[in-house]
């Protein structure tokens, strides 16, 4: 059965404590890196309705601090589906409600496997990208996979044929 990448949406919401800085004010990279796992999981979870573990997590670009006292909203979805494994795109948005601002943190990408009662993996329902922005992150996902699994000594770069054909 196949389903819509909205279908695995997940929206997560975090408040900014003290805890949760460094000595600068800014959330630290780590604890947003955590709860960005989460959302993910969450939203492979909810694409395959079956537990799942982290495989790669992609370059995540820290592009805007996120202060104390701000809001983090962790927006996940599935962007392709592989046979046992699934890509999941995340954007990270943080809210300075002092000054009524709203702007981008983060984006990555995480990969996930799908397993079944055994821990063994299972093939995950295919996705169906509906929007130009899925389209887009569906078709940019096979060379996403195959850079993963080249730097991971999984795949020889001469077989990555849809990152050689960027160069050539």
């Amino acid at each position: 059965m196949s389903k819509t990448a909205k279908e695995s949406l997940i929206i997560m919401t975090e408040l900014v404590l003290p805890n949760d800085t460094n000595l600068f004010g800014n959330l630290m990279g780590g604890r947003l890196m955590y709860w960005m796992d989460i959302a993910s999981a969450l939203a492979a979870s909810k694409h395959c309705n079956t537990p799942v573990v982290t495989a790669s997590v992609d370059n995540i670009s820290f592009q805007n601090p996120i202060k104390l006292g701000n809001i983090v909203n962790i927006e996940a979805k599935v962007s392709r589906v592989f046979n046992t494994s699934m890509e999941v795109h995340l954007q990270v948005w943080s809210e300075d409600f002092n000054h009524q601002n709203r702007y981008k943190s983060n984006e990555a990408y995480y990969t996930f496997v799908a397993l079944d009662e055994n821990r063994m993996p299972i093939k995950v329902p295919e996705l169906i990208p509906e929007t130009d922005h899925e389209k887009e992150l569906f078709a940019g996902a096979l060379r996403r996979r195959q850079l993963r699994l080249v730097l991971s000594g999984k795949m020889k770069p001469e077989d990555a044929v849809e990152l050689k054909a960027l160069f050539s």
